[in-house]
Order: C-alpha cells, then structure tokens, then sequence
C-alpha cells in the first residue's frame, strides 16, 4: 500500500506508538497516509480505536515477520 510518511515504533509500548502517530497525523493534510510499524501487543486495540475516536480512516493492516503490524492510516478531510 502506499503511504506518504512513516513511523518506525518498533519496541515502544502503549501508549507511545499512538501518542507518536497522533503527533504525526496532526502536520498532514487530508488524503495522506501513515504508516505506524508496531510490536505494541496492544495496538492492534488502541489504533483503530484512535482513529475512531479521532475521524482517522484505518486503510489497512499487515501483519509481517516477528509480530510486527503496519497501520496504514488517512487522514481525512
């Protein structure tokens, strides 16, 4: 998928992957994606909940190798 930024949290743990993607989401503009990298075992709880709360839409999740998630997520208008 594609994706117009990144954030590599790998080895952080609730709540610092979503309070960084928050952070992150904030400076971009409407149809632009992030892609939030986790092996935050509660993440696949707190973003979807996040962008639910917050009007972001989840795109899409990949799982890939060592329990790693990719959180593909727009920001919408």
């Amino acid at each position: 998928m594609d994706f117009d930024q990144e954030i590599d949290a790998l080895g952080l743990l609730c709540p610092l992957p979503v309070l960084k993607a928050r952070k992150r989401l904030k400076g971009m503009v409407a149809g632009e994606v992030l892609k939030l990298v986790t092996d935050d075992p509660a993440a696949v709880i707190d973003v979807p909940h996040f962008c639910s709360e917050q009007g972001y839409n989840l795109q899409d999740v990949s799982v890939q190798e060592n329990d790693e998630r990719a959180y593909y997520i727009k920001v919408e208008a």
